[in-house]
């Protein structure tokens, strides 16, 4: 069985995050509009280091897969995204997936 790890990600292993990076940004598009900016604040609130050049990509990729909608405000300048109902149901797939990784990280095994 692995260690527990309580230390946050670090970006030399930035490839292993990418999965749940797209979670946690489909996560928060769900529960209301989020903007770039605000999505890099709350990631790096959370132990992920992500830039930009990162993230737009990112939020492109899972629009134009039908994750996200895109909406123009403030003149089109900022653009903000939430989830469609595509993005819910793999949110609520995803959930089941990480819930399963996250027992059998913290739950030790047994050996009869």
């Amino acid at each position: 069985m692995l260690p527990v790890m309580c230390a946050r990600p670090r970006s030399n292993h930035g490839d292993l995050w990418r999965g749940l990076i797209q979670l946690h940004v489909l996560h928060h598009a769900a529960e209301e509009e989020v903007y770039g900016l605000g999505l890099i604040e709350e990631l790096r609130r959370h132990g992920y280091s992500i830039g930009p050049g990162t993230l737009y990509p990112l939020l492109h990729r899972l629009a134009e897969r039908g994750y996200l909608q895109e909406r123009a405000k403030g003149g089109g300048r900022r653009r903000r995204y939430y989830a469609t109902a595509k993005g819910r149901r793999a949110l609520a797939e995803g959930y089941h997936y990480v819930k399963e990784l996250f027992e059998e990280l913290t739950v030790p095994e047994t050996h009869g």
